[in-house]
């Protein structure tokens, strides 16, 4: 029984698959269309243009930065009076891996624009 749906269930599958390759209208792809929006150049004439490494580390200190507050939310949130000390640790931990690690680019000038 359970073999006879589990085969129903592929036909029904495939019928469908094949129905939306038969009746898929056409795409014309634009070259307008095909732009990098967000990205603020042209990437379809010029291959291999030099790019800045500093995109890379603003990028890549937002993600730090929204994950340490994405952690640190829920924690002011759900905060009980009664387990304070274990709280208070915990928070102050995340706060200085989180200073410490400004200070480190701070003092690498990875911050700093050139």
């Amino acid at each position: 029984m359970m073999i006879l749906l589990i085969m129903s269930i592929y036909l029904i599958m495939m019928i469908l698959f094949s129905l939306n390759i038969i009746f898929q209208k056409k795409k014309i792809n634009y070259r307008e269309k095909m732009y990098p929006l967000e990205c603020g150049f042209n990437q379809m004439n010029k291959f291999n243009l030099p790019f800045s490494i500093q995109f890379y580390y603003i990028s890549i200190l937002f993600l730090i930065f929204d994950i340490e507050i994405s952690i640190i939310l829920p924690m002011i949130m759900k905060m009980n009076f009664f387990i304070l000390n274990k709280w208070m640790i915990s928070f102050s931990m995340i706060i200085s891996m989180l200073l410490i690690g400004l200070f480190l680019e701070w003092w690498n000038n990875l911050i700093k624009w050139n």
